[in-house]
């Protein structure tokens, strides 16, 4: 990274760049799956809704960022079909300058679908993304970068960002959210080493402890907090010598679609952390964020202004927002 003196008010998300297909089954998988039969499984879910939308943990999590003020850079792989997608970043104010294309492959495409009880099956293809081990967080961060979010990616680009931010003495959080199946305990325990927190919800954090080996107090020896997200619940943030804040959620009108909560939490979590707000409040920002992203359909689809925020942050908490 560069060694210029100057601002650094950036925060820098890495991770997937990615075309959601949404789909909605308007029934529930646990009425159709038996589990006498798991050994021989074939199930086709007739959907009633299919959206192609724009998402990807990194994109989602910078929106999130832009919506609330702030001017994110992302650094990513895309594929020849991402011009649009670009475009559209530029115009929420979210800096795109360390996306790299690689002309050769698509961008990545997940494949959702959701029940009624908001249970969700994902298929995912790669495309670029797996090219992102390729890309140097030294090298792409630039000069404004204050802190580090490394969300969902290759494997080896997390563990190669998180060791480059390491490096640079670059504050970082750890978002290892669905890779935590994929990751071997080694890595992960690796890639999470000095994060200012690792964002996980209560099932992944259950993986990453039987997976690394650190659970409980012993967490503690990898990364400086826990944020773990309960859903509907709220979240918890985890400390050091059984510390322990609970958030509560934000109230939500009607939850449409739950995809891109988490990433919508992050974004409003980190925000909070840069302008040096308590983890409780964070906890808040990230959980009236969330509630807007699952009140419309697709993880990127949802607005409001800061004055917006503001006002439905002090009727759900009772409190005077610190924004």
């Amino acid at each position: 990274m560069s060694d210029t003196v100057g601002v650094r008010d950036q925060l820098v998300v890495t991770g997937s760049l990615a075309f959601d297909h949404i789909m909605d089954f308007p029934g529930q998988f646990k009425d159709h799956i038996l589990p006498d039969k798991l050994h021989v499984i074939n199930i086709s879910f007739l959907v009633e809704r299919l959206t192609r939308e724009r998402g990807g943990c990194a994109g989602n999590i910078a929106y999130t960022m832009a919506l609330l003020g702030e001017r994110p850079r992302i650094v990513g792989a895309v594929g020849h079909d991402f011009a649009d997608y670009r475009a559209w970043l530029e115009e929420q104010g979210i800096d795109t300058g360390a996306i790299a294309v690689f002309p050769e492959e698509l961008s990545a495409s997940g494949f959702a679908f959701t029940d009624r009880g908001d249970s969700q099956i994902w298929g995912f293809h790669v495309g670029a993304m797996k090219r992102a081990r390729e890309l140097s967080l030294a090298e792409l961060a630039g000069e404004r970068a204050a802190a580090c979010i490394v969300a969902p990616d290759d494997p080896a680009a997390m563990s190669r960002h998180c060791e480059e931010a390491r490096r640079a003495g670059l504050p970082f959080f750890f978002d290892p959210s669905f890779q935590v199946t994929n990751m071997e305990g080694e890595p992960l325990a690796m890639a999470a080493r000095g994060a200012q927190a690792l964002f996980v919800n209560d099932y992944e954090l259950a993986v990453f402890q039987e997976k690394t080996g650190y659970a409980g107090e012993r967490l503690f020896e990898l990364v400086d907090s826990v944020v773990v997200t309960l859903g509907e619940e709220g979240s918890r943030i985890l400390g050091p010598g059984g510390a322990v804040v609970e958030v509560p959620p934000a109230e939500v009108e009607e939850v449409v679609d739950p995809t891109g909560a988490g990433d919508a939490y992050r974004g409003g979590y980190l925000v909070g952390w840069r302008r040096g707000l308590e983890p409780a409040v964070c906890g808040r920002l990230g959980s009236l964020a969330a509630a807007y992203a699952v009140e419309r359909y697709g993880t990127q689809n949802h607005r409001y202004t800061f004055d917006e925020f503001r006002e439905r942050y002090r009727a759900s908490f009772g409190e005077e927002p610190p924004l």
